[in-house]
């Protein structure tokens, strides 16, 4: 028997963003953000309030990255997200968090997180909160990577459970893509 719930912005996972962008006096800032993922081969979409400082920074310098929160920084990442840069100018460096410019677009890239998506900004609609960035590089710390790939279990991604309002750890195989339905085949 299944309980119904009705409308609700569940699924899983929802990957944890820790979206970065630079004001315009250059100093970096980010938030936590999960209703996003991908939207196309090059794209990221994701749902985002136009009264967040760093939609505003987005909009002004048209980039951004996207890292992948992770284990280890569980509590940093969640820092970002329920504090406001509209009010607290310097959460990174309260977060323990230190900062490089990305090599393909004006945004910082988090140093602290292992995983990041450099984007240009394609679009935003205020209305809906709709914000699309083009990927135009992924970078990865070679301590996660195994034969030169990214490998979820050093990674340690986690995703948001909207359910019970936890962090959750990704990283377990079980299966392999595009091979494991042929036995049914």
């Amino acid at each position: 028997m299944r309980k119904n719930f009705g409308a609700k912005p569940w699924t899983y996972p929802q990957p944890v963003f820790i979206i970065a962008s630079y004001a315009e006096d250059g100093t970096p800032d980010a938030m936590n953000a999960a209703w996003g993922g991908i939207s196309d081969s090059t794209q990221l979409s994701m749902c985002l309030s136009a009264s967040h400082k760093t939609v505003k920074n987005i909009l002004k310098k048209k980039a951004f990255t996207v890292s992948m929160a992770d284990a280890a920084h569980v509590a940093e990442c969640d820092y970002v997200g329920i504090v406001s840069a509209n009010k607290v100018s310097d959460k990174l460096a309260k977060a323990g968090f230190h900062t490089t410019k990305a090599a393909n677009v004006d945004a910082p890239v988090i140093e602290e997180l292992p995983m990041a998506l450099e984007c240009r900004l394609v679009s935003y609609d205020e209305n809906t909160g709709i914000l699309i960035g083009e990927i135009v590089n992924v970078s990865a710390d070679e301590s996660v990577l195994t034969n030169g790939n990214i490998d979820p279990a050093k990674l340690r991604p986690i995703t948001f459970d909207p359910v019970n309002n936890a962090y959750c750890v990704i990283s377990e195989k079980v299966g392999n893509a595009f091979s494991d339905g042929k036995k049914l085949m």
